[in-house]
């Protein structure tokens, strides 16, 4: 992938601290070379965010107005999307489970298609929603249940 060697160019300018009076003065330089390039960078994040999700998504086109935060921002999606210690598929049907248990509806259609473009099946993509409303029904529960309790144990109203 063409991001594979911005990511490598990238690394060390985005492993620091942001930009501000204690960097050295080469880690500025550095940051701000990639920014300097932020037209072409753009460019090649929406063709890896097309190849990996088969589009790219509105707040990447948004964020765009800002090439400084959208590039960083990107960068930091497409390690935690592409972990080396999972294939695409795993790290997509976790993404599906993620988007659903917090109601990104438009995230989840999203990483509902990347899932299968990672080789996913229906029925694997369906089981990773059902886990993901098992997590969200037991946090639901949880809370409420434990709210109850205060409750019960407190005091109440005469009747």
């Amino acid at each position: 992938m063409i991001f594979t060697r911005l990511l490598d160019k990238a690394k060390a300018a985005i492993m620091g601290p942001p930009i501000a009076a204690s960097m050295k003065p080469e880690n500025k330089a550095l940051i701000k070379s990639l920014l300097d390039q932020s037209q072409s960078l753009q460019e090649d994040i929406y063709a890896d965010s097309e190849q990996m999700l088969g589009t790219v998504p509105f707040i990447l086109r948004v964020m765009a107005r800002r090439p400084e935060f959208m590039i960083f921002s990107a960068l930091k999606d497409f390690y935690a999307l592409r972990p080396g210690s999972l294939d695409a598929k795993t790290a997509e049907l976790l993404a599906v489970a993620a988007a659903a248990a917090s109601g990104a509806d438009k995230c989840l259609k999203v990483h509902m298609a990347a899932a299968n473009r990672a080789g996913a099946s229906e029925d694997e993509i369906l089981d990773a929603v059902f886990i993901a409303a098992i997590i969200g029904q037991t946090r639901v529960l949880a809370s409420a249940l434990r709210t109850f309790q205060e409750f019960e144990a407190g005091p109440k109203k005469e009747e």
